[in-house]
């Protein structure tokens, strides 16, 4: 991820003055983020349900 998309991404998250005191951190938190978001698989069916649905009082 190239610096100007980093400052943007920071500006708008509300992180100017973590960007201003600890650029360097702000750089590595985004690099993992984005590397987390890689890894990321889409759903193969996005109307399937990842778990069953939840219902109240239903006890087996």
């Amino acid at each position: 991820m190239d610096k100007p998309t980093i400052e943007l991404l920071a500006r708008r998250a509300g992180l100017e003055k973590a960007l201003a005191d600890f650029p360097e951190d702000v750089a590595a938190a985004a690099e993992q983020a984005s590397n987390a978001v890689a890894k990321m698989k889409a759903p193969s069916d996005p109307h399937a349900e990842p778990w069953p649905p939840m219902r109240v009082g239903n006890r087996p």
